[in-house]
């Protein structure tokens, strides 16, 4: 997808979620609203790849799940219409995403894993990611993750991170949401993080710092990753609840979602914060049907 259509595609991404979680009542908006420059950017730009019709992917944040189920349909996997039926019963589109074995509910194209617990993203994209270097040791594919900052207070990430570095793993690249937020309030406040880029520097790791609501900032940073016998981590600099002046930078939004009321109040903020964005006529067929659907 041209770059031009990045930006479109993430505030489509922003609306998709604010009506997936007032109909289900429940979700986590503000992470969601965060990262979507961030998902707009990895998967329309083509930088995650799929192998075997699953996309080399894994939200480690798996309560950020309409977010990338938004994404993956408008990518064209086909799910748009049951985007609504979010944490409904019998739904593949459950609060988490899950692969599911249930002939009875409907399994999600694309999913490369399921999310666990906080903190389990990065070592599953590292073994992924081994996998891949070991099966096809010139040009492996690379295998993207995306990682929120407040679970980088747990123990299993840095495990990963010396693992990733240990087995020179090139070909991984973990993206962290760094919104400086969490549940129970700031990251400074339940547990500092201290110099994060210095941090994975000294576990091996080649960094950038990005704006992460500059969709061109992180196609940039993206492609200034050289080093071949180092895992890469794009630190972006992001705002919770961007896009709705209302929530940001409150943690009370993590794990909240919007009222009927507050629907209509927050998609006429979207519409109102994304000016100037909208994508130049004339757009091509299969463009138009990601990045202007008016479905839900």
């Amino acid at each position: 997808m041209p770059q031009k259509y990045i930006e479109a595609l993430a505030w489509e991404l922003r609306r998709d979620v604010v009506k997936m979680t007032a109909q289900a009542g429940s979700g986590h908006l503000g992470g969601c609203l965060s990262s979507a420059d961030l998902l707009a950017t990895l998967f329309g730009r083509g930088w995650v790849q799929q192998r075997e019709e699953r996309y080399l992917f894994i939200l480690s944040p798996g309560h950020l799940a309409p977010l990338l189920y938004a994404v993956m349909a408008r990518m064209g996997t086909g799910f748009l219409t049951e985007l609504l039926s979010l944490r409904s019963f019998r739904s593949a589109l459950q609060g988490h995403p899950a692969l599911s074995h249930n002939e009875d509910v409907f399994s999600i194209q694309g999913l490369f894993s399921g999310s666990g617990s906080l903190g389990q993203g990065l070592s599953i994209a590292a073994g992924a990611a081994l996998a891949l270097a070991r099966r096809q040791q010139k040009d492996a594919p690379t295998f993207y993750v995306l990682l929120g900052d407040g679970e980088l207070q747990e123990g299993q990430i840095w495990e990963a991170a010396m693992f990733a570095a240990h087995h020179r793993l090139h070909n991984l690249v973990a993206v962290v949401d760094w919104n400086k937020l969490q549940l129970d309030g700031s990251n400074a406040e339940v547990m500092g993080l201290g110099d994060l880029p210095a941090k994975w520097r000294a576990f091996g790791w080649e960094v950038a710092e990005v704006d992460g609501h500059n969709c061109t900032a992180i196609d940039q940073a993206l492609r200034s990753f050289a080093d071949p016998a180092k895992p890469k981590v794009l630190l972006a600099h992001t705002t919770m609840g961007h896009g709705i002046p209302e929530i940001e930078n409150q943690s009370l939004w993590h794990g909240k979602a919007p009222s009927k009321e507050e629907k209509g109040r927050f998609l006429e903020a979207l519409d109102s914060s994304c000016q100037g964005v909208t994508p130049q006529l004339p757009i091509p067929p299969e463009v138009a049907e990601r990045v202007i659907l008016t479905a839900i």
